[in-house]
């Protein structure tokens, strides 16, 4: 089916009265989507599509209960991942496992070995940085710079004002920046 074809209150009413073809649609539309949100949240992809799999099960066995409260049926999707990951970042071990095939892969030839490694070290210490953040913004930074949504969608998913999304960013980018600098002052005082 494609995006012009797609009629999401449709698909999402036959859905709710259990048709499976028409879940199986809300699950093409959504899967790649949640799945970056979750693979973002947890920071490696087995576990992404685990959790994955686990966000449209769950929807799947409760879309019967499902109700339009005025909010995009993607908040109710991102409500059902966003938990699934804080029980999994509760329930899991502190000691933190690298999978083989999320190691960083060798620099093509003509590239700089030492400039590879600066800036996989500069992204790796940003992510710790927006992990160690309150889940909400975590939330609003993977729904702004991987989903790419606007303010008032990300608003409408947690349920704030696009006034309230917009303070919270301007917060969190100047949190981030002010991190970011205190490291880079203690890396240079090294």
């Amino acid at each position: 089916m494609s995006e012009l074809d797609y009629n999401e209150e449709e698909v999402l009413a036959r859905a709710s009265q259990g048709d499976r073809d028409a879940f199986g649609q809300l699950y093409a539309h959504y899967v790649e989507r949640i799945f970056n949100y979750v693979y973002y949240r947890t920071g490696n992809s087995h576990d992404a599509e685990d959790l994955t799999a686990r966000v449209f099960q769950r929807a799947m066995n409760h879309i019967v209960n499902y109700t339009d409260r005025g909010v995009p049926f993607s908040a109710w999707l991102y409500r059902i991942a966003h938990n699934l990951v804080a029980n999994w970042h509760r329930d899991r071990s502190r000691k933190q496992e690298i999978p083989i095939d999320d190691l960083p892969i060798l620099p093509a030839r003509g590239e700089h070995p030492e400039g590879n490694l600066v800036r996989s070290q500069e992204q790796e210490a940003l992510l710790k940085m927006i992990r160690k953040l309150p889940p909400e913004r975590q939330n609003l930074l993977i729904l702004k710079f991987v989903e790419d949504m606007s303010n008032a969608e990300i608003g409408r998913i947690m349920g704030r004002s696009e006034g309230a999304v917009k303070s919270l960013y301007h917060r969190t980018l100047l949190a981030l920046r002010d991190q970011l600098e205190d490291q880079n002052l203690i890396f240079e005082g090294e």
